[in-house]
């Protein structure tokens, strides 16, 4: 919401022929009074979780004795096996006790079942394995404590469906791999997982990878778990699903159902979610690419330009709006229902919808990350912040999103299409339903779709770099800035309802440097500070047109050439003294004014 202020802090910049210059409005930026700063802090994502807890020595274990283990011959049609631990029915080879088994070969339609006492712990060690079942899953885990699944050193492995799941039991197999017991799988091997009718790997306890080269392409999720997905080690994983590449979701414990990732690399192409956890998500590391929904490019939003019946639709309305084909799909880059923590990592990140999403709040603690997305590039229902990293946003609806906003340091580029930062409480759905901030032809109290614009979010930059090219607002507060560090520039809307900053009940600087352009139809500044401000109309200024801030003895404090038209400059930094005269030059012409 914005205000309209009452006290001048600069006069309008004077009208002239220089070269520069071009028609002058009589728009003014004013200041308001100051407020009490109540910006809540953020709270970081509670995530401790670490390898050691994660993953067990013997996940990691991808050595047998060839001699000691239990040989397995697949044979197209039928199979051999040197124990009777190996029960086999024409090409069903049943695995009932505790070893480790060393198969290898073909079976053109048939599956591998373990079916051991609860209490066994079992290894399989495929060693150029090709398995096709038309109708059912190639392996099928049935009963035991946990298998081992490992990939022997330079093997090439293959797991395909047909292309139909028919029930053979009470379970609902519907996956090329199908567990119903604790799954590792690690080694140095290849394996490939096609699954043209359902899921590629499927676990309903805990699914864990420690190595190995994976390709799964699959109708539904690629890796599906419902206790936990966990990967680490020399892991190189593609994934190209119908639905989410990497699910876990478990629907009676909340508590479980998450994802952990400490290393590997992860190429992920899905029609859903790239990665979607029921409960938290942690990435400690791991080089990520993800194009989730066909990418930014079928986002659901327009620019902001066309708000406020600017583009001849009704106030509000988008005037070209467009939705996803399904817009019950979520498709997400990284999502999660809890808390979602990002070490460190790449993370290179296409998304029709938001690229890192959580219902709870999101910490980055590191990492690079190269986004386009086709709503928000970081969404978080309760606090997102941000302690270091180089995130760089090529397109997004809004850049950072959630209530609560906090950026300590890093280095931040974003480009959006309605505001770069955004503090405002509640659920966004804004993916699907387009609107601005809930307000825009909502009525009173209504919400048509974006995040709840009430005065209770909070955007605090104490450190970091960041860029902000906006077609909405630069900052949009719903409540409190505070700025104490850093070194913020805010290359801000050229029209509309739209300004630099947009705050509801303060916005303060108490220490690093900020520079600011944009319309001056809703203009707003500081409301109180420890430095000094510059406010100043600059009248119609083109692309291009540089600023420049020299003080009495000639000293360069600020400059700058905004690659958007702008009508208002608003600056501060600790070299700014409040009362003293400073030398403003836009393009050619130059005039003298007091910091505030």
């Amino acid at each position: 919401m914005k205000k309209q202020l009452a006290i001048v802090l600069a006069a309008l910049f004077f009208l002239g022929t220089a070269a520069g210059c071009q028609n002058e409005d009589s728009a003014e930026i004013s200041s308001i009074s100051d407020t009490t700063q109540t910006s809540a802090d953020s709270t970081d994502a509670a995530l401790s979780q670490t390898d050691a807890e994660m993953f067990t020595d013997r996940d990691y274990e991808t050595d047998y004795d060839e001699s000691n283990c239990v040989q397995i011959q697949l044979n197209g049609s039928s199979a051999t096996a040197s124990s009777d631990s190996v029960e086999i029915s024409g090409t069903t080879v049943t695995i009932t006790e505790e070893a480790t088994y060393l198969i290898s070969g073909t079976l053109d339609d048939g599956m591998i079942v373990v079916d051991a006492p609860d209490t066994a712990k079992l290894q399989l060690v495929f060693d150029g394995v090709e398995i096709n079942n038309e109708t059912s899953a190639p392996l099928y885990i049935l009963e035991g404590d946990k298998v081992f699944l490992t990939l022997a050193e330079g093997s090439e492995n293959t797991l395909s469906n047909g292309g139909a799941f028919t029930a053979i039991d009470d379970n609902n197999i519907d996956g090329a791999i199908f567990s119903k017991q604790d799954l590792t799988i690690n080694g140095s091997g290849s394996l490939t997982v096609t699954s043209p009718a359902g899921h590629g790997i499927v676990c309903k306890d805990d699914l864990v990878i420690t190595g190995g080269t994976y390709l799964v392409t699959s109708a539904s999720h690629g890796l599906d778990a419902n206790d936990s997905v966990r990967i680490t080690g020399e892991t190189t994983i593609t994934l190209d699903t119908g639905k989410d590449g990497i699910h876990a979701e478990n629907s009676d414990d909340t508590s479980l159902g998450f994802i952990y990732v400490s290393n590997g690399s992860l190429e992920i192409e899905a029609e859903g979610d790239g990665v979607s956890a029921g409960a938290y998500l942690q990435i400690e590391n791991g080089a990520f690419q993800i194009t989730a929904g066909g990418g930014s490019a079928n986002g659901s939003h327009e620019s902001s330009e066309t708000w406020g019946g600017f583009g001849g639709g009704r106030p509000g309305q988008l005037a070209a709006e467009t939705t996803t084909d399904d817009s019950s799909t979520s498709m997400k880059g990284m999502k999660a229902t809890g808390e979602l923590l990002i070490a460190d990592g790449s993370f290179t990140i296409d998304s029709a919808d938001d690229a890192v999403h959580s219902n709870a709040s999101i910490t980055v603690n590191g990492g690079a990350f190269e986004i386009a997305s086709g709503d928000d590039a970081f969404h978080g229902d309760e606090n997102l912040t941000v302690t270091v990293g180089t995130i760089e946003i090529t397109e997004s609806y809004e850049g950072l999103e959630a209530q609560h906003v906090e950026i300590q340091d890093g280095d931040i580029t974003l480009v959006a299409s309605d505001d770069g930062l955004n503090a405002a409480g509640g659920v966004d759905s804004s993916g699907t339903t387009g609107g601005r901030d809930g307000m825009f032809g909502g009525g009173p109290g209504g919400d048509p779709g974006g995040m709840s614009s009430s005065s209770d979010g909070s955007v605090t930059i104490s450190g970091g770099t960041l860029s902000i090219t906006a077609s909405g607002d630069g900052i949009d507060a719903n409540g409190t800035l505070t700025i104490s560090g850093g070194y913020t520039v805010v290359t801000g809307p050229t029209q509309g309802d739209t300004a630099t900053l947009d705050y509801d009940v303060s916005a303060v600087i108490t220490g690093g440097t900020f520079i600011g352009t944009g319309a001056s139809g809703m203009a707003q500044t500081f409301s109180g500070a420890e430095q000094g401000i510059i406010s100043l109309s600059a009248g119609n200024q083109s692309a291009g047109t540089a600023v420049t801030l020299t003080d009495q003895n000639g000293n360069t404090l600020m400059s700058y050439t905004p690659e958007l038209s702008f009508q208002v400059v608003i600056f501060s930094s600790p070299d700014l003294v409040s009362g003293e005269t400073y030398t403003i030059t836009i393009g050619s012409s130059s005039k003298e004014i007091q910091a505030g």
